[in-house]
């Protein structure tokens, strides 16, 4: 195949693989959310866009191949398609750019006369597009230790992007609101299973994976010993200068201690033990080891969210893959929840409370384990 023809193919494969996502899986809105912890996509209303992607003119075309620049009609049609999944819009023009001026035209004008049918396109979309490749070499660059990747991400841009997404400031996007109010929602539920279970004064909280201090700050402020860990010191330095910020505001605040360490390096024995959101970086065959590790250091209850593994999300998992920003850059591993739930009996637990928090663009399943 031409390689000009490929790389039309690739823009209408892309688009119509949309479209058949969205006629799928689509929520009554008739709207398509896509994403997670490391790469979420803007919502979009598909049927009129991929329509309009459809109705090009021959005229619109043939000034592509007569190099006079693409038509906006073109342009137009394109970009409404691309810049949910692209990071913003004038990357996706960018793109619709680059592949429009170099299209053949007699390769186009097939595809679009014919209309390629929508399954076969979003397998060519697959096919043509890589969306590992990017993880791969950050992982490489880490020497092949992808956990060590995920460490230097959340040192460095990835940092930046969270302690934004978990904060006050006002510069944040739709998607990355929506995020941060996903996860303040998470954290409530927690906060409110331990009230009703007599409340967190004088307890040991272990709070695996803290990140800026969403829940270790308010435990402490109630009166918990939290031990604050994370596997970037510069989430665990946040998180500190956070809990600092706002110590005073409470008679019964403990200080959390803070160690830059990953979920296998922590020990130790504690009444609660809670692990919010870290399990996406684990892929299924460490997730259970993991799991019973967490186990092994709480005494009372333990407490874990994790971004559930159903054909629904796993494909908008998939979507959103097709594009990773540029701080959204680690692998995002989703579960099972038969499987976790199968990891904490055999480590001698059973789940007693289970919720599910979902919203336009965050996704996360949580559970609360006791000793059986």
């Amino acid at each position: 195949m031409p390689s000009r023809t490929r790389s039309f193919l690739t823009l209408l494969a892309l688009s119509s693989a949309v479209a058949c996502m969205a006629m799928i899986f689509t929520r009554s809105s008739s709207r398509l959310s896509s994403g997670l912890v490391g790469g979420k996509a803007a919502a979009m209303t598909m049927s009129p866009r991929v329509s309009s992607m459809r109705h090009c003119s021959r005229s619109d075309l043939m000034s592509v191949k007569a190099n006079k620049g693409v038509p906006n009609s073109i342009k137009t049609s394109a970009a409404m398609v691309l810049p949910a999944l692209v990071v913003n819009a004038a990357q996706a023009h960018h793109t619709v750019q680059g592949l429009a001026d170099t299209a053949e035209m007699d390769g186009m004008t097939t595809v679009i006369s014919q209309g390629i049918p929508l399954l076969v396109a979003g397998t060519l979309a697959v096919q043509f597009l890589d969306p590992e490749k990017r993880r791969q070499e950050m992982t490489a660059a880490a020497g092949g230790d992808e956990m060590a990747s995920v460490e230097k991400y959340f040192n460095g841009e990835g940092f930046q992007r969270w302690k934004k997404i978990y904060g006050e400031t006002d510069e944040v996007n739709k998607v990355q609101l929506d995020i941060r109010d996903g996860h303040a929602v998470t954290v409530d539920k927690v906060l409110n299973w331990l009230k009703l279970d007599g409340g967190v004064q004088g307890k040991s909280v272990c709070d695996a994976g803290c990140g800026t201090g969403s829940l270790t700050i308010p435990l402490a402020l109630q009166g918990a010993q939290v031990s604050a860990s994370d596997i970037a010191v510069e989430m665990t330095k946040e998180a500190q200068r956070r809990y600092q910020a706002v110590s005073e505001q409470s008679s019964l605040a403990v200080s959390p201690t803070f160690e830059a360490k990953n979920l296998e390096a922590i020990d130790g024995k504690y009444d609660v033990v809670t692990c919010l959101d870290v399990m996406i970086h684990y892929p299924s065959e460490r997730m259970s080891s993991m799991v019973k590790h967490l186990a092994s250091l709480s005494k009372e209850r333990l407490i874990i969210s994790f971004a559930p593994k159903t054909i629904y999300y796993s494909t908008l998992k998939r979507i959103g893959e097709l594009f990773p920003g540029p701080s959204k850059a680690t692998r995002a591993y989703l579960h099972a929840e038969a499987d976790v739930e199968r990891a904490l009996n055999e480590a001698g637990w059973k789940v007693v409370r289970r919720e599910m928090t979902a919203t336009n663009f965050y996704f996360s399943r949580l559970l609360e384990a006791v000793p059986a």
